[in-house]
């Protein structure tokens, strides 16, 4: 019995980090730091309620997280959180704007700055980069060509595009972030404890 229970366990604890949410480490290998990019590190990312922010640096900077003039002004004035231990992991559990910047002088301005868009976990998976396609038949009604008459739009219209029109195919294949989101994790969690508990009791 102690068995099983130290292998359900440890099955929880591996599938954990999948059901609960992704680790950000901001900057990647260069960390929160002068001379990195931070809106180039964070365009094409998901950051989703559940997640987390993880901020690595050294004693010459810190985490302060401020509102929106606050970032854009470079003002710590009015500070939403400080951190200050070189390894500050950040729970994003609202969605909307979040900003970040470093208080100490002139860092700020420096680029040492960061502004996300949190949004809410879903059950589906949203690929990284936009929204979910539309379905044929969906969308936006046509608008009135300067000629005065009205376009007809087919009921059905074909997802391709005759060779000349000029025009793009209206979906495109976003690529995939990369995330694994709250659904398959919980998926893969009980799949994996069902197997469990069929070796237990079998």
């Amino acid at each position: 019995m102690a068995k099983a229970l130290a292998l359900c366990l440890m099955v929880m604890f591996i599938a954990s980090p999948t059901v609960f949410g992704v680790d950000h480490i901001v900057g990647d290998s260069g960390g929160w730091s002068l001379g990195n990019d931070f809106t180039t590190w964070a365009s094409g990312k998901t950051f989703k309620v559940g997640d987390n922010l993880v901020f690595i640096y050294d004693s010459s900077h810190q985490v302060d997280q401020v509102d929106e003039s606050g970032y854009k002004g470079c003002s710590a004035s009015n500070s939403i959180n400080n951190y200050q231990d070189g390894n500050s992991k950040v729970p994003l559990t609202t969605s909307g704007n979040v900003y970040f910047i470093c208080p100490i002088p002139g860092h700020c301005a420096g680029g040492m700055k960061l502004q996300l868009n949190v949004v809410v976990a879903t059950s589906t998976t949203t690929p990284s980069g936009g929204s979910p396609p539309t379905t044929p038949g969906g969308g936006s009604p046509p608008t009135t060509p300067s000629g005065g008459s009205t376009p007809t739009t087919p009921s059905n219209p074909s997802p391709y595009t005759p060779s000349g029109s000029g025009t793009p195919p209206a979906t495109t294949s976003p690529k995939p972030s990369g995330a694994v989101t709250v659904s398959s994790g919980i998926s893969h969690f009980i799949f994996v404890s069902a197997i469990v508990l069929g070796f237990i009791t079998g």
